[in-house]
């Protein structure tokens, strides 16, 4: 391991997404000279095609601790960050009648109580009193009011120059590979490149990248849909959990979107369009639960990334002396929570890399991430990653 009484770890970050910019920054605050590589420019990837919807509103531990540090941070951003800006929102999840999830709601809430987020189980009728929705058709409703939205692109953009502030070399249309053993080595414009540790932030592309390690992940990409409207929307975010459709306030009026396809997709081939069938149902969706007819602006397609259970891959591979980790597999709410990923994953490496040879006193990383932690069967089916159930059930 790096002694640093000699001289600074050296850290390369492979992926200039939302997590990424955020690890290489906080890496580099905390003294480690790092590289960022990015195959396209900064958030060209899934960042960049992210919903923006940010909550708190969690019912498992580890899932709140971290929406809670995302939301902290987003917050202050909005106050330190050019060119970056948060607004307050309120976030509705709304069930219809006889969908079968509805019963799941009031323990969700309860437990997001227990972690002290402000949100709360509503009648629909008083729902319907305080916004703009129609609610006669709906089982049950919660408001989860500590939440708000971001323009994704902005937030990369504004964390990338803190990053080069703080030391970073960004590396952008650069094409990196391991050089074929599970090291922290980088075949870079086919020259070699030895760092302390590798950290892989690549999103889609983590699977391939990693292979070339002779490294295999359990990571699918999946694609999700979304549209803009130039209709204005004054109304809060809302989830109407049976559609399986979101919206919110946008610049230009409001952002829809899932449009999920739970069929593994070609990152390096995927259609970056959206689907008319899509459009059509998203837009059903808006006239249906918020009376809004959308004029449509833009619709596109972007990935997500599944695993098996559901929770993503945070963590080194190899023990924490392999100098290689791997941030992947969101299930769609990598953005939201990248504040506190990108932190936790400077904070995991930074720890790794000061213990001595034979000496780790104890992993800084979050167990119910461990990279390691399947038996080595990564055949599983995608399943959509917003829901009102538990990521347990």
């Amino acid at each position: 391991m790096t002694d640093k009484t000699t001289r600074s770890p050296t850290v390369a970050v492979v992926g200039g997404g939302a997590v990424g910019v955020t690890a290489a920054a906080d890496l580099a605050a905390r003294g480690a000279a790092v590289t960022l590589y990015d195959r396209g420019e900064l958030a060209s990837g899934s960042s960049g095609r992210a919903a923006g919807v940010l909550y708190d509103a969690y019912a498992e531990d580890v899932d709140a601790a971290l929406a809670a540090r995302a939301m902290e941070r987003f917050r202050a951003f909005d106050r330190s960050l050019p060119g970056f800006s948060f607004t307050s929102r309120p976030y509705v999840i709304a069930v219809r009648e006889g969908d079968a999830d509805a019963s799941a709601v009031p323990a969700m809430v309860e437990r997001m109580r227990e972690h002290g987020r402000e949100v709360a189980v509503v009648d629909p009728a008083d729902l319907g009193e305080r916004f703009p929705l129609r609610t006669d058709d709906l089982a049950v409703a919660a408001v989860a009011e500590g939440a708000g939205w971001c323009d994704p692109a902005s937030y990369v953009a504004a964390i990338g120059e803190r990053a080069r502030r703080e030391g970073v070399r960004i590396e952008t249309g650069t094409e990196v590979a391991f050089d074929g053993r599970a090291a922290p080595i980088l075949r870079v414009d086919g020259a070699t490149r030895s760092f302390d540790a590798v950290v892989v932030a690549a999103g889609a592309h983590t699977e391939r990248l990693l292979a070339t390690a002779g490294i295999r992940v359990p990571v699918k990409p999946y694609r999700v849909q979304a549209l803009t409207s130039r209709v204005a929307y004054g109304g809060p975010m809302v989830y109407d959990a049976t559609a399986g459709a979101y919206f919110r306030p946008h610049p230009t009026g409001l952002l829809a979107g899932d449009g999920t396809e739970p069929v593994e997709a070609d990152p390096d081939a995927y259609d970056s369009e959206a689907d008319d069938w899509f459009v059509d149902d998203v837009s059903d969706v808006l006239r249906e639960r918020a009376r809004y007819d959308p004029d449509v602006d833009r619709a596109w397609a972007g990935l997500c990334t599944a695993t098996p259970d559901g929770d993503p891959l945070v963590g080194p591979i190899g023990g924490p002396a392999s100098g290689v980790v791997v941030a992947a597999g969101w299930q769609g709410h990598g953005f939201m929570r990248a504040p506190a990923i990108g932190e936790h994953v400077a904070e995991g490496v930074i720890a790794s890399l000061s213990e001595e040879p034979g000496s780790f006193s104890g992993s800084p990383w979050i167990d119910a991430f461990d990279p390691e932690r399947f038996d080595g069967d990564d055949s599983f089916e995608i399943r959509e990653g917003m829901t009102v159930r538990s990521r347990e059930e």
